[in-house]
C-alpha cells in the first residue's frame, strides 16, 4: 500500500505542463493548416465566381458595334453637310460678287450718260426714260445687297477709298475726300470695288 501511494505521488508531482505542452503543439501544428485550407477557399471562390458568371450575349456585342458605328457615320454626314453648304455659300458670294463687278461699267456708262444730257433737254421723252430705266437698275442692285459707298465730305478710309489724287483746300479739314472721282459699290459686307477720290490736305 505504501508503495502504491508513492507511485501516484510521483505521479502527481510530475510537470503538469507536458500535457499541455503537447496539446498546445497539436493546436499550434493546426492552425497553420486551418490558415492554410481558409486561403484555398478564398482563391477558390473567385474561380467559382468567374466560371458562373453570365458571359455577354455576342448579338449583343454586334449590335452595340454596328449602333457606335451608325453614330461616327452620322456624325461623319453631319460635318459633311455643314461644310458642303459652306463651300456653296461661298460660291455664292463669289459668283454675286463677280458678276456685280461685271455690272458697274454698266452703271458707270448710264451715269455718264445722263450727266452729258443738254439743260435744255433733260425734260425730254428719252431723257426721262433713260432716268427711269437708271433708278430701276438701282433698285435691282440694292434689292441683291449692292449699296454705293459714301465717299465726298467723308474721312479718307482706305478701306473704302482709293486716293488717286491730292489737293489743299483750307474750306475741308485733314483726311477728307475732297471728290468722288469713280463711285465705289459694297456686295453686303465686302467691298466689290473701292471708290476712286481725291483727298483734301
Amino acid at each position: 500500500m505504501i508503495a502504491v501511494s508513492e507511485e501516484m505521488k510521483n505521479e502527481d508531482l510530475k510537470d503538469p505542463s507536458g500535457m499541455d505542452q503537447e496539446a498546445c503543439g497539436e493546436t499550434a501544428s493546426e492552425t497553420p493548416k486551418m490558415e492554410e485550407a481558409e486561403e484555398k477557399t478564398k482563391e477558390k471562390a473567385p474561380e467559382k465566381e468567374g466560371f458562373f458568371k453570365k458571359k455577354k450575349d455576342p448579338k449583343d456585342e454586334k449590335i452595340e458595334e454596328l449602333t457606335d458605328k451608325v453614330k461616327r457615320q452620322m456624325a461623319e454626314f453631319d460635318n459633311f453637310r455643314k461644310r458642303t453648304e459652306k463651300e456653296k455659300s461661298t460660291m455664292y458670294e463669289m459668283g454675286a460678287k463677280d458678276i456685280i463687278e461685271r455690272m458697274l461699267p454698266v452703271v458707270d456708262n448710264f451715269e455718264r450718260g445722263l450727266a452729258s444730257i443738254p439743260e435744255g433737254e433733260k425734260n425730254t421723252a428719252f431723257a426721262e426714260g433713260m432716268e427711269k430705266i437708271y433708278k430701276q437698275f438701282q433698285k435691282v442692285l440694292e434689292d441683291a445687297g449692292v449699296k454705293a459707298i459714301e465717299a465726298a465730305g467723308q474721312p479718307f478710309d482706305p478701306n473704302f477709298h482709293n486716293a488717286v489724287m491730292h489737293v489743299e483746300d483750307e474750306s475741308l479739314g485733314e483726311n477728307i475726300v475732297a471728290e468722288e472721282l469713280q463711285k465705289g459699290y459694297m456686295y453686303r459686307d465686302s467691298v466689290v470695288r473701292h471708290s476712286m477720290v481725291k483727298v483734301a490736305n
